[in-house]
């Protein structure tokens, strides 16, 4: 046991180990870039990136004018997604504002609309929408049905009641009752940061590491360190555990942003959690030393780097649903070291489960830890040799 304990310590990678802490703590940029931007990221996108639509410029052409026709109105401006712009005489009128740019939805309510109510038959409004954002006219439409359906409930309810009161009866209606778990709030935020603290440890993971193997090149320090009696896969050691250990610090930063911005919980094991992360960190590590192998400065390295960050945030289901993405491409997603921890945060820190259900998505950031640091470190160790 003692002699195990020496052989450790005599390890010639500690002296190596030494040497890029202190370069890294003399290295301000460095330290200031792996705290700050996760920090800004995360709670500017937490706050930016909401799919919520309010206050929507709604006119409206009432032809009816009767009570049925301003209780419609009411529940449209009463949901807040839409504010009351204006009444118009026509759909001419309303069509010329919305071409305009004046309004975002028109409201057309027929003039026999409170004469269907009243004898219980289906009354049709039409809803105009801009759909040059198709986004916004999508969400927009989603809510105005919402809001009609809302409305023919709360009346059928109240036409039930009358008919109950009056000692008739009528066919039972069957109401749907939904249930939110795990957010019931809705908090948009909560899926944009899960899946943001991923994207942005293998981003950084990526970033510093390619700059840090580059700049052994450009300083011409390989060459000194391949002088020194440790062989290279010690070397590659020495440069990239300073890395990893440091980014680590920022699964528990990324997680305590989000706690007290977006008061984000953790109901499962928040060691799972972290050690995910960490694998996370080692595929962006090792992403970021193999780019390294491919350039020979940190403007070609950053360059490079560009065209493989962007593809692994759009295809990770990090700040947009799996299910969003075109069906020939969703496989693709599987290839993906953020969609699988951002699976797997999900489900530890909003739903609460165990790695009884996790572990796929544990296997896989293992499998991709594993493969991406062996590819890196044996075409590094080829270069070095």
């Amino acid at each position: 046991m003692k002699a195990t304990l020496e052989r450790i310590l005599n390890w010639r990678v500690w002296p190596l180990f030494r040497k890029e802490m202190r370069q890294i703590r003399r290295n301000h940029k460095l330290v200031a870039m792996m705290v700050i931007p996760p920090t800004l990221n995360l709670v500017l996108l937490g706050f930016a990136m909401n799919p919520e639509v309010t206050n929507l410029r709604l006119g409206v052409v009432d032809e009816s004018r009767t009570a049925e026709s301003r209780e419609l109105v009411s529940a449209f401006t009463e949901s807040r997604s839409f504010q009351l712009a204006g009444n118009y005489q026509s759909t001419a009128e309303i069509g010329r504002a919305l071409s305009a740019g004046e309004l975002d939805a028109g409201l057309v309510i027929p003039a026999d609309f409170a004469t269907e109510r009243t004898r219980g038959q289906s009354a049709d409004v039409q809803f105009l929408v801009d759909g040059v954002n198709s986004n916004t006219a999508a969400i927009a439409g989603g809510y105005a049905a919402r809001i009609v359906a809302d409305l023919n409930q709360h009346i059928a309810i109240v036409r039930q009641s009358n008919v109950a009161s009056a000692g008739r009866r009528e066919p039972q209606r069957a109401f749907s009752r939904v249930s939110l778990l795990y957010n019931p709030g809705l908090k948009n935020s909560w899926f944009i940061v899960t899946g943001m603290i991923g994207m942005l440890l293998v981003m950084l993971g990526v970033a510093v590491s390619s700059s840090a193997m580059v700049k052994e090149k450009e300083m011409g320090t390989v060459e000194q360190l391949l002088m020194t009696p440790a062989d290279g896969a010690e070397i590659i050691v020495a440069k990239i555990a300073p890395i990893f250990l440091l980014l680590s610090l920022d699964i528990g930063l990324s997680v305590l942003v989000g706690y007290l911005a977006f008061d984000l919980p953790v109901r499962g094991s928040l060691l799972l959690l972290y050690f995910s992360g960490m694998l996370c960190v080692l595929s962006g590590i090792g992403i970021g030393t193999i780019i390294a192998t491919f350039t020979k400065s940190q403007q070609q390295a950053q360059l490079l780097g560009f065209f493989v960050t962007p593809p692994l945030s759009m295809l990770s289901g990090a700040t947009t649903p799996i299910e969003a993405i075109p069906h020939w491409m969703q496989p693709l997603t599987w290839l993906n070291p953020v969609r699988h921890f951002a699976s797997l945060a999900r489900g530890v820190m909003l739903k609460g489960v165990g790695i009884d259900v996790v572990y796929p998505y544990l296997l896989a950031l293992i499998a991709f830890s594993v493969v991406l640091m062996g590819v890196s470190v044996t075409r590094f160790r080829k270069q070095l040799n």
